[in-house]
């Protein structure tokens, strides 16, 4: 029996067991039904988009999508912003190109009462803002569910995991790559030694081999990354620096094949190497400056503790931060971090606030003073009245401020990336000009060839489509860890000029002290 490919996860099966539905196949009802809501919903280009990749077929959700409705659910994930929309943070399981983000967006903005909506597709986390009188956090997860994906809490120890991942994946990438480049220059040596001393071709042959042989688990197993990137550019339409390189590093190493075999010219398998090493490592570095900045929101999410002492009825009870509602009385104890927003109503002590204001002096508070979370009482015990719940006390505003501006693009930013498409698409043109011209001038074909080649492998735009978001996450890390938290990311591009004083800083670049 004939296998045939399903219309929606293109997985194939015999025909026997398919679902036939006139010129359609379905391996099962999931993909049937999911194929359908896309064509009614009018997203049917997801699959222009998908291409020939193979999707993961639905499979039965075991946790009841009223879950995400309940109260504890609400008051751990969900946040309400100044305008009263909910907003929630969710990790999209099984998203694995830009054509799964597409239709997860599109699905999500044709949903009435979504406001926001966007994926962010390096670690498949989704902010998620809508009207929650107008619908509820458990259809907009049923929507997920049924185009094929599934939906639960953003958890950092989730994405810890991924980027670790991620992480060791380039530490082999790079190794293989390290270790065949270094083999491969000691080669090269010899080569070019030979250059100018004279070399027979047999051994000219046997070398540039040896090459070949260093050079292929460089271009195709560390070079795989810019090679997929490419498939996705290219399936996209759009040109990104992933084709540059995956077409410079490719077509210099068909040509030193062509060379080996017809033992015509020099090889330039040395050149694939470096091509891959030395971009694959400014990959690496741009990796651990998101793993970086990531790092610094979780050091300060350290500030914030999980458990507040309550006064109940005269007793004294250990309740979650979230538990906490305005008016309720709090005893905070020496040496313990005020977890909420309040107002001292007995006792009073020295409190250091370092961590907030950058003040190294400790502030000396009496009753009737404001007590703000993160702060650390040094040799207080006293009682205070909470003013403000967790959820907009002020470190966890300063927390959510940081997490938006690293995932908001700055004007620069936005302008890097569309410049980088298009100077990808004028280097290519160039590239190929010039082989024409050098080519009619006329030289040989394996100089001209050489000579479009370098074009590429020369013009590869780095700086602007990798060093611009990367300068981008190290700032907002680094300006955290010195106490500087910008609200937007925009801020680090415009306004900056000399200035006198601490408070000239704030007022002009709109950041407070954290």
């Amino acid at each position: 029996m004939s296998k045939v490919a399903c219309s929606h996860c293109h997985l194939q099966f015999d025909e026997s067991v398919m679902i036939k539905e006139g010129e359609l196949y379905f391996c099962c009802k999931g993909c049937q039904g999911i194929y359908h809501l896309l064509q009614d919903e009018g997203l049917d280009s997801f699959y222009d988009k998908l291409g020939d990749e193979k999707l993961t077929p639905p499979t039965e959700q075991f946790e009841d999508s009223a879950n995400f409705d309940s109260p504890a659910f609400y008051e751990r994930y969900v946040k309400t912003d100044d305008d009263g929309f909910s907003e929630v943070s969710l990790i999209i399981e099984g998203i694995h190109c830009s054509a799964c983000v597409w239709l997860n967006e599109k699905a999500l903005h044709k949903m009435d009462g979504i406001v926001d909506a966007h994926i962010n597709h390096t670690n498949n986390k989704a902010r998620i803002v809508w009207d929650d009188e107008t619908l509820k956090l458990s259809q907009i997860i049923d929507m997920i569910r049924a185009i094929g994906y599934d939906a639960f809490p953003y958890d950092p120890q989730i994405q810890e995991a991924r980027t670790e991942k991620e992480r060791k994946d380039y530490y082999l990438r790079i190794a293989v790559a390290v270790f065949a480049m270094m083999n491969i220059m000691t080669i090269a040596v010899a080569q070019y030694a030979g250059f100018f001393t004279g070399m027979t071709q047999s051994i000219k042959n046997i070398l540039n081999v040896a090459e070949w042989i260093l050079s292929t688990p460089v271009l195709f197993y560390s070079g795989w990354v810019f090679f997929r990137g490419a498939y996705y550019g290219i399936k996209t339409k759009t040109v990104n620096m992933d084709i540059l390189v995956a077409t410079g590093a490719l077509l210099t190493y068909l040509y030193s094949i062509y060379i080996t075999l017809f033992e015509k010219g020099e090889a330039y398998f040395d050149s694939v190497t470096m091509i891959i090493t030395f971009v694959l490592v400014g990959k690496f570095l741009e990796v651990l400056s998101k793993k970086s900045a990531a790092d610094t929101l979780d050091l300060l999410s350290k500030h914030v503790p999980n458990e507040v002492t309550l006064l109940k009825d005269g007793e004294q009870v250990d309740v979650n931060v979230n538990e906490v509602e305005v008016g309720d009385i709090l005893l905070l104890k020496a040496g313990e971090k005020a977890g909420i927003d309040g107002e001292i109503i007995e006792g009073e002590g020295s409190f250091d606030e370092s961590s907030l204001t950058g003040e190294s002096e400790p502030i000396y508070k009496r009753v009737g003073d404001r007590v703000v979370s993160g702060t650390t009482s040094i040799d207080a015990v006293l009682k205070y009245r909470a003013t403000k719940d967790f959820e907009h006390s002020t470190l966890s505003n300063i927390l959510t401020m940081l997490e938006r501006s690293m995932a908001k693009k700055p004007h620069i930013e936005q302008v890097a990336n569309r410049l980088s498409e298009y100077f990808s698409t004028v280097i290519l043109l160039l590239s190929l000009i010039t082989f024409i011209v050098w080519w009619l001038w006329p030289h040989s074909f394996e100089t001209a060839f050489m000579v479009g080649i370098s074009v590429i492998i020369i013009a590869c735009p780095c700086a602007l489509a990798l060093a611009t978001p990367v300068a981008t996450l190290v700032g907002l890390g680094q300006g955290a860890k010195r106490g500087i938290l910008f609200k937007e990311a925009a801020q680090l591009e415009t306004n900056f000029c000399p200035f006198s004083t601490h408070r000239d800083i704030r007022s002009l670049l709109g950041w407070r002290s954290i």
